[in-house]
């Protein structure tokens, strides 16, 4: 396909695969299982503060080279030697992770396989949407030992599958394999074993063939309209697409339609 295919490495245990407009966001610590420690979540933090500048990524992936796990959530050998104001200090870098994944402007899609379990499975609920394979597990466990889920469990959890069912599955601590997770909307696509990456990859190059500000302006319409009432999310609407209507994609698109051929997006 000829597409551009280049990795910027963040620290040890983060790195940016691009692949042409749609930019991988690789989750790289396999002896760990990619348990977010201090430093890989500021490393995750980081990689999202460039993508979010990065105008020529029009659709981000979410990846893990790990053959059996998406990521095992929070490095709770770490966390079992830091003293409490240890614990307070690092609580700030630990949410940059999550709001990093959680507040990219363009769209993003989760590839999961194996455990994808407490922070590892908000890294994932923070993306658009949860491409899963047939090993997925995915769960919030926080409570049982001792904790709550941290990194937007608690608030994206119930906004994807509703209020009770949230509250059974953080409250029980369960973990719910791949197809019962795909019934209760737990994830969004289920594939075979082993053809997540790819699936989530695919559907990310059908996106990013579309309007790179349509895009992020639909994508703002839908998160700020997302718990509205009708009439303050239809406002919010109208702002992203007052945001859209005089862009010089509108201007491409349009013309690309009538004269029956593929758009040249300016991406402005």
């Amino acid at each position: 396909m000829g597409e551009q295919l280049s990795e910027v490495r963040y620290g040890e245990w983060v790195a940016v695969r691009r692949h042409g407009p749609v930019a991988e966001l690789v989750l790289d610590r396999p002896k760990a299982m990619n348990a977010v420690s201090s430093e890989m979540a500021r490393c995750i933090a980081a990689a999202c503060a460039a993508l979010s500048e990065d105008r020529d990524a029009r659709v981000v992936v979410l990846t893990s080279t790990h053959e059996r796990a998406f990521c095992v959530g929070a490095d709770l050998k770490e966390r079992n030697s830091l003293t409490d104001a240890e614990l307070v200090r690092h609580r700030p870098g630990s949410r940059a992770a999550y709001t990093g994944v959680l507040e990219l402007p363009m769209p993003t899609v989760a590839a999961v396989h194996g455990y994808a379990l407490g922070g590892g499975y908000e890294l994932a609920l923070s993306c658009d949407v949860i491409v899963a394979d047939l090993t997925a597990v995915v769960g919030l466990p926080e409570v049982s030992v001792g904790v709550i889920p941290g990194g937007g469990g608690t608030q994206l959890l119930p906004r994807r599958v509703g209020a009770a069912r949230a509250a059974e599955l953080i409250f029980s601590a369960r973990r719910v394999p791949a197809e019962e997770a795909r019934e209760l909307g737990l994830v969004d696509r289920l594939t075979g074993e082993g053809e997540d990456r790819a699936e989530a990859r695919e559907l990310a190059r059908r996106m990013a063939a579309n309007s790179p500000v349509g895009l992020r302006a639909a994508k703002r319409a839908l998160r700020l309209g997302h718990g509205l009432d009708l009439k303050a999310g239809l406002e919010a609407e109208d702002a992203a697409w007052r945001t859209v209507a005089f862009s010089g994609d509108r201007a491409e698109g349009v013309a690309a339609f009538n004269e029956k051929r593929t758009p040249d997006w300016p991406g402005e």
